[in-house]
């Protein structure tokens, strides 16, 4: 693997995305809880502490702090799976965003950084907190629309989160590289409703001119990815095939290296 990835390097004579991995990094790192960050939600939506579960080990059960958005739960019956998925069904009433503090940061500013969290577009600090903010806001946004019969709630954990480095981002361009898990949820029992879904949410990052012209429209790195994110999770909860990752060509395959 690692001779292919010279190999390929050198083929482009190094003019790549900053959203490449190259080694082995924490992508599976259990859950592990950060302060409440600052959300602006819609009206309605309150700040609330919740019980919280790894998705992928939904039985072992713990009281945490975790960025948590929500609206006040209503008893509801456990619905069938296939509410979930080709229709209206939903409304979401809770929202947890986890952005595990073992993900890596990666502050090298070179086209290929190493690490679980690459994102430059806030000042310097904690990236774990600002990313999370980032999905938290955009898993709002994408939820707020949808008011079907079923409340569930979202546990969402952020597996890799790879905006562009600024060499990347005033060059080459590349690919803003996302991915996250997905656990719906009963709002009383906590029960997981339907199987853990893993989902990649890759979008096309601008890079030199057409960057600059971007962002002097407002579309700015951290605005073109909550969209996207957005989209991603209503689609997902509306789709009878959930959310299809788009193929984005070369720079996408350096990633998944």
């Amino acid at each position: 693997m690692k001779a292919i990835r010279i190999l390929m390097l050198l083929g482009l004579g190094l003019s790549v995305s900053a959203c490449a991995s190259v080694n082995t990094v924490s992508r599976n790192a259990p859950f592990e809880q950060l302060p409440l960050t600052g959300v602006a939600p819609p009206a309605g939506y309150e700040l609330a502490g919740t019980h919280s579960t790894h998705p992928r080990q939904i039985a072992d059960t713990a009281t945490r702090d975790a960025g948590t958005i929500g609206l006040t739960a209503q008893d509801t019956p456990a619905p069938k799976p296939e509410h979930y998925k080709g229709g209206p069904y939903v409304t979401v009433n809770k929202i947890i965003v986890r952005v595990p503090k073992s993900l890596k940061v990666s502050e090298a500013n070179v086209y290929l950084p190493k690490g679980d969290i690459v994102w430059r577009e806030d000042p310097m600090g904690d990236r774990h907190a600002q990313v999370q903010k980032i999905v938290e806001d955009a898993m709002v946004r994408g939820a707020t629309n949808l008011n079907g019969p079923v409340n569930v709630d979202l546990d969402i954990q952020v597996k890799r989160f790879h905006a562009l480095t600024q060499k990347a981002r005033y060059t080459v361009g590349g690919v803003h590289a996302i991915t996250f898990y997905l656990a719906i949820k009963h709002p009383q029992t906590g029960e997981l409703l339907v199987p853990v879904r893993e989902i990649e949410a890759d979008l096309q990052a601008y890079g030199g001119k057409v960057a600059m012209m971007a962002e002097a429209r407002g579309e700015t790195q951290k605005v073109r990815i909550t969209e996207h994110l957005a989209r991603v999770i209503q689609i997902e909860l509306t789709n009878p095939d959930g959310y299809k990752n788009a193929t984005l060509g070369f720079y996408q395959m350096l990633n998944r290296i």
